[in-house]
Protein backbone atom coordinates (compact mmCIF):
# COMPACT_ATOMS: atom_id res chain seq x y z
CA UNK A 1 0.00 0.00 0.00
CA UNK A 2 0.99 3.58 -0.26
CA UNK A 3 0.39 6.46 1.26
CA UNK A 4 -1.61 8.37 -1.27
CA UNK A 5 -4.28 9.62 1.05
CA UNK A 6 -1.90 10.60 3.23
CA UNK A 7 -3.47 13.62 5.48
CA UNK A 8 -7.40 12.04 5.07
CA UNK A 9 -9.37 12.55 7.68
CA UNK A 10 -12.69 11.43 8.05
CA UNK A 11 -15.26 11.10 11.25
CA UNK A 12 -15.97 7.31 10.89
CA UNK A 13 -18.58 6.89 13.35
CA UNK A 14 -21.31 9.58 14.83
CA UNK A 15 -22.30 7.20 17.46
CA UNK A 16 -22.20 9.73 20.60
CA UNK A 17 -21.20 7.29 23.65
CA UNK A 18 -17.96 6.61 24.59
CA UNK A 19 -16.22 5.20 27.50
CA UNK A 20 -15.55 7.75 30.10
CA UNK A 21 -11.46 6.59 30.06
CA UNK A 22 -11.34 7.67 26.41
CA UNK A 23 -10.87 10.12 24.21
CA UNK A 24 -14.19 11.68 21.97
CA UNK A 25 -13.43 11.65 19.53
CA UNK A 26 -10.32 9.41 19.35
CA UNK A 27 -7.36 10.28 16.57
CA UNK A 28 -6.13 7.64 14.88
CA UNK A 29 -3.37 7.06 12.31
CA UNK A 30 -2.67 4.10 10.62
CA UNK A 31 -0.85 3.45 7.28
CA UNK A 32 -4.05 1.68 4.51
CA UNK A 33 -2.58 -1.49 4.25
CA UNK A 34 -4.51 -4.59 5.06
CA UNK A 35 -3.39 -5.66 7.55
CA UNK A 36 -4.27 -2.21 9.78
CA UNK A 37 -7.18 -1.55 7.55
CA UNK A 38 -8.36 -5.08 8.90
CA UNK A 39 -7.49 -4.63 12.54
CA UNK A 40 -8.77 -1.70 13.15
CA UNK A 41 -12.01 -1.84 11.26
CA UNK A 42 -14.05 -2.18 14.15
CA UNK A 43 -13.00 0.44 16.10
CA UNK A 44 -13.22 2.85 13.30
CA UNK A 45 -16.32 2.20 12.54
CA UNK A 46 -18.02 2.41 16.15
CA UNK A 47 -18.07 -1.63 16.40
CA UNK A 48 -16.39 -1.53 19.72
CA UNK A 49 -14.88 0.74 21.90
CA UNK A 50 -18.49 1.96 23.15
CA UNK A 51 -18.72 3.26 19.79
CA UNK A 52 -16.36 5.92 20.66
CA UNK A 53 -16.08 8.25 17.39
CA UNK A 54 -12.51 8.45 15.27
CA UNK A 55 -11.14 10.22 13.41
CA UNK A 56 -8.88 8.69 10.53
CA UNK A 57 -5.84 9.50 9.00
CA UNK A 58 -3.87 6.97 6.77
CA UNK A 59 -0.37 7.60 5.98
CA UNK A 60 3.04 5.73 4.88
CA UNK A 61 4.55 4.86 7.89
CA UNK A 62 7.49 6.93 7.34
CA UNK A 63 5.09 9.60 7.48
CA UNK A 64 3.37 8.06 10.76
CA UNK A 65 6.78 8.35 12.51
CA UNK A 66 6.97 11.97 11.55
CA UNK A 67 3.24 12.46 13.38
CA UNK A 68 4.04 10.52 16.17
CA UNK A 69 7.48 12.32 16.45
CA UNK A 70 5.08 15.57 16.57
CA UNK A 71 2.62 13.84 18.87
CA UNK A 72 -0.82 14.72 16.37
CA UNK A 73 -2.55 12.27 17.14
CA UNK A 74 -4.17 9.64 20.48
CA UNK A 75 -3.45 6.57 18.32
CA UNK A 76 -0.62 6.08 15.60
CA UNK A 77 0.57 3.44 14.28
CA UNK A 78 4.64 3.22 13.98
CA UNK A 79 7.82 1.70 13.55
CA UNK A 80 9.14 -0.29 16.55
CA UNK A 81 12.43 1.32 15.55
CA UNK A 82 11.57 5.01 16.37
CA UNK A 83 10.49 4.08 19.96
CA UNK A 84 13.24 5.61 21.83
CA UNK A 85 12.46 9.01 19.66
CA UNK A 86 8.77 9.09 20.84
CA UNK A 87 8.45 6.83 24.49
CA UNK A 88 8.21 10.44 26.54
CA UNK A 89 4.98 11.00 24.84
CA UNK A 90 3.68 7.92 23.83
CA UNK A 91 3.17 4.60 25.60
CA UNK A 92 3.12 1.39 23.88
CA UNK A 93 0.41 -0.68 23.94
CA UNK A 94 -0.26 -4.55 24.40
CA UNK A 95 -2.60 -4.82 20.71
CA UNK A 96 -2.76 -3.66 17.31
CA UNK A 97 1.64 -4.86 16.90
CA UNK A 98 2.69 -5.84 13.69
CA UNK A 99 5.06 -8.78 14.82
CA UNK A 100 5.46 -12.31 13.57
CA UNK A 101 7.44 -14.59 12.00
CA UNK A 102 8.73 -15.54 8.53
CA UNK A 103 7.77 -11.67 8.00
CA UNK A 104 10.83 -9.94 7.91
CA UNK A 105 11.91 -7.04 5.30
CA UNK A 106 13.65 -8.40 2.24
CA UNK A 107 16.98 -7.07 0.56
CA UNK A 108 16.49 -7.12 -3.21
CA UNK A 109 18.81 -6.80 -6.22
CA UNK A 110 18.52 -6.96 -10.32
CA UNK A 111 20.84 -9.93 -10.06
CA UNK A 112 23.48 -8.47 -8.11
CA UNK A 113 24.71 -10.83 -5.49
CA UNK A 114 26.41 -8.45 -2.99
CA UNK A 115 26.45 -5.25 -1.89
CA UNK A 116 29.90 -3.52 -1.98
CA UNK A 117 29.43 0.17 -3.04
CA UNK A 118 26.08 -0.58 -3.47
CA UNK A 119 23.39 2.20 -3.17
CA UNK A 120 20.21 1.19 -1.27
CA UNK A 121 17.16 2.53 -1.27
CA UNK A 122 15.27 2.75 1.85
CA UNK A 123 11.79 3.17 3.53
CA UNK A 124 12.26 5.66 5.73
CA UNK A 125 14.97 5.85 8.08
CA UNK A 126 13.50 5.39 11.47
CA UNK A 127 11.89 2.22 9.97
CA UNK A 128 12.23 -0.97 11.55
CA UNK A 129 12.96 -2.44 8.10
CA UNK A 130 16.15 0.14 7.87
CA UNK A 131 17.42 -0.83 11.74
CA UNK A 132 17.27 -4.43 10.65
CA UNK A 133 19.52 -3.63 7.55
CA UNK A 134 21.93 -1.53 9.58
CA UNK A 135 22.33 -4.30 11.91
CA UNK A 136 22.63 -7.25 9.28
CA UNK A 137 24.50 -4.68 6.80
CA UNK A 138 27.67 -3.16 9.51
CA UNK A 139 30.16 -5.12 7.32
CA UNK A 140 28.72 -5.54 4.06
CA UNK A 141 30.38 -2.26 2.45
CA UNK A 142 27.03 -0.10 1.60
CA UNK A 143 27.78 3.39 0.19
CA UNK A 144 25.02 5.16 -0.09
CA UNK A 145 21.04 5.08 1.45
CA UNK A 146 18.27 6.90 -0.11
CA UNK A 147 14.80 7.07 1.34
CA UNK A 148 12.02 6.42 -1.17
CA UNK A 149 7.92 5.71 -0.44
CA UNK A 150 8.03 1.96 -0.47
CA UNK A 151 6.17 1.58 -3.53
CA UNK A 152 8.59 3.38 -5.63
CA UNK A 153 11.52 0.92 -4.35
CA UNK A 154 10.86 -2.35 -6.51
CA UNK A 155 10.62 0.02 -10.27
CA UNK A 156 13.69 1.84 -9.44
CA UNK A 157 16.01 -1.53 -8.52
CA UNK A 158 14.13 -3.27 -11.73
CA UNK A 159 15.02 0.53 -13.77
CA UNK A 160 18.80 0.40 -12.62
CA UNK A 161 18.66 3.67 -10.57
CA UNK A 162 19.44 1.57 -7.13
CA UNK A 163 22.04 -1.42 -6.64
CA UNK A 164 19.16 -2.41 -4.37
CA UNK A 165 16.44 -1.97 -2.17
CA UNK A 166 14.64 -2.52 1.28
CA UNK A 167 11.07 -3.72 0.38
CA UNK A 168 8.50 -4.43 3.59
CA UNK A 169 4.75 -4.92 3.26
CA UNK A 170 2.90 -6.42 0.14
CA UNK A 171 6.27 -6.37 -1.71
CA UNK A 172 7.07 -9.84 -0.54
CA UNK A 173 4.67 -11.68 -2.53
CA UNK A 174 5.05 -9.28 -5.75
CA UNK A 175 9.09 -8.47 -6.22
CA UNK A 176 9.21 -11.51 -8.87
CA UNK A 177 7.15 -9.91 -11.21
CA UNK A 178 9.63 -6.91 -10.90
CA UNK A 179 12.10 -9.46 -12.15
CA UNK A 180 14.24 -8.90 -8.44
CA UNK A 181 16.03 -11.57 -6.41
CA UNK A 182 15.99 -11.65 -2.55
CA UNK A 183 19.43 -11.55 -1.25
CA UNK A 184 18.24 -11.70 2.32
CA UNK A 185 15.52 -12.26 4.52
CA UNK A 186 16.11 -9.80 7.15
CA UNK A 187 13.47 -11.50 9.55
CA UNK A 188 14.88 -14.97 8.88
CA UNK A 189 18.05 -13.58 9.99
CA UNK A 190 16.89 -11.73 13.08
CA UNK A 191 15.29 -15.43 14.21
CA UNK A 192 18.42 -17.56 13.51
CA UNK A 193 19.98 -14.94 15.72
CA UNK A 194 17.72 -14.80 18.48
CA UNK A 195 15.30 -16.92 18.30
CA UNK A 196 12.63 -14.57 18.58
CA UNK A 197 9.47 -13.36 16.38
CA UNK A 198 10.56 -9.71 14.29
CA UNK A 199 8.88 -6.70 15.65
CA UNK A 200 7.96 -4.67 12.87
CA UNK A 201 5.35 -2.15 13.60
CA UNK A 202 3.95 -0.65 17.19
CA UNK A 203 0.85 0.79 18.08
CA UNK A 204 1.03 3.97 20.62
CA UNK A 205 -1.09 5.31 23.02
CA UNK A 206 -0.45 9.38 24.23
CA UNK A 207 1.04 8.66 27.58
CA UNK A 208 -1.45 11.07 29.33
CA UNK A 209 -4.45 8.63 28.23
CA UNK A 210 -5.78 5.32 29.75
CA UNK A 211 -3.43 2.98 28.00
CA UNK A 212 -5.19 -0.26 29.16
CA UNK A 213 -8.72 1.48 28.26
CA UNK A 214 -6.73 2.29 24.45
CA UNK A 215 -5.64 -1.41 24.16
CA UNK A 216 -8.54 -3.42 25.32
CA UNK A 217 -10.73 -1.25 22.51
CA UNK A 218 -7.48 -2.29 19.76
CA UNK A 219 -7.48 -5.54 21.56
CA UNK A 220 -11.40 -5.97 20.77
CA UNK A 221 -11.41 -4.22 17.41
CA UNK A 222 -8.67 -6.93 16.19
CA UNK A 223 -10.86 -9.76 17.61
CA UNK A 224 -14.12 -8.51 15.95
CA UNK A 225 -12.11 -8.72 12.84
CA UNK A 226 -10.66 -12.53 13.08
CA UNK A 227 -14.68 -13.22 14.29
CA UNK A 228 -16.02 -11.87 11.32
CA UNK A 229 -13.24 -11.09 8.08
CA UNK A 230 -15.71 -10.36 5.75
CA UNK A 231 -17.12 -7.27 7.53
CA UNK A 232 -14.16 -5.13 6.93
CA UNK A 233 -13.27 -6.85 3.03
CA UNK A 234 -14.94 -3.92 1.08
CA UNK A 235 -12.98 -1.13 3.80
CA UNK A 236 -9.77 -2.87 3.50
CA UNK A 237 -9.96 -3.75 -0.74
CA UNK A 238 -10.61 0.00 -1.23
CA UNK A 239 -7.75 1.33 0.91
CA UNK A 240 -5.77 -1.42 -0.75
CA UNK A 241 -6.62 0.36 -3.63
CA UNK A 242 -4.95 -1.71 -6.76
CA UNK A 243 -3.85 -4.58 -4.88
CA UNK A 244 -5.03 -7.89 -5.89
CA UNK A 245 -7.19 -9.67 -3.43
CA UNK A 246 -5.03 -12.75 -3.34
CA UNK A 247 -2.21 -10.83 -1.90
CA UNK A 248 -4.51 -8.80 0.31
CA UNK A 249 -5.12 -12.32 2.02
CA UNK A 250 -1.75 -13.75 2.02
CA UNK A 251 -0.32 -9.81 3.78
CA UNK A 252 -3.28 -10.05 6.40
CA UNK A 253 -2.64 -13.45 7.49
CA UNK A 254 1.28 -12.42 7.40
CA UNK A 255 1.43 -9.55 9.76
CA UNK A 256 -2.04 -9.62 11.98
CA UNK A 257 -2.11 -12.64 14.52
CA UNK A 258 -2.01 -13.54 17.73
CA UNK A 259 0.66 -11.29 18.84
CA UNK A 260 -1.63 -8.16 17.02
CA UNK A 261 -4.29 -9.57 20.18
CA UNK A 262 -1.49 -9.29 23.06
CA UNK A 263 1.94 -8.72 22.95
CA UNK A 264 2.91 -11.12 25.73
CA UNK A 265 5.96 -11.66 27.13
CA UNK A 266 7.71 -13.20 24.34
CA UNK A 267 6.59 -10.24 22.10
CA UNK A 268 7.38 -7.66 24.78
CA UNK A 269 11.03 -9.36 24.87
CA UNK A 270 11.76 -9.48 20.96
CA UNK A 271 11.23 -5.55 20.59
CA UNK A 272 13.66 -5.17 24.02
CA UNK A 273 15.70 -7.32 22.32
CA UNK A 274 16.05 -5.63 19.02
CA UNK A 275 16.51 -1.67 20.55
CA UNK A 276 18.76 -3.18 23.13
CA UNK A 277 20.96 -4.75 20.47
CA UNK A 278 20.81 -1.67 18.48
CA UNK A 279 21.38 0.93 21.26
CA UNK A 280 24.56 -1.21 22.29
CA UNK A 281 25.80 -0.86 18.63
CA UNK A 282 24.97 3.06 18.74
CA UNK A 283 22.32 3.39 16.07
CA UNK A 284 19.46 4.38 18.09
CA UNK A 285 19.27 5.70 21.82
CA UNK A 286 18.31 3.73 24.55
CA UNK A 287 15.02 3.84 25.40
CA UNK A 288 13.87 6.71 27.95
CA UNK A 289 11.54 4.59 30.00
CA UNK A 290 10.60 0.91 30.20
CA UNK A 291 8.12 -0.85 27.59
CA UNK A 292 6.18 -2.27 30.13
Amino acid sequence: MTGTNVGESTSTSTIPTAPPSLPTPLSLAISPCPNDTFAFHALTHGLVGGGTPVTVTFADIDVLNSRAADALDDVVKVSYAALPWLLDSYQLLSAGSALGRGCGPLVLTAGRADLRGARVAIPGMRTTAYLLFRLWAQERGVSEIDVLSFEKIMPAVRDGRYDAGLVIHESRFTYPSFGLTAIADLGDWWESETGLPIPLGAVLGRRHLDGAALSAAVRASVAAAFADPAASRSHVLDHAQEMDPDVVDAHISLYVNDYTLQLGDEGYGAVEALLGRAAAAGLVPPLPVPLR
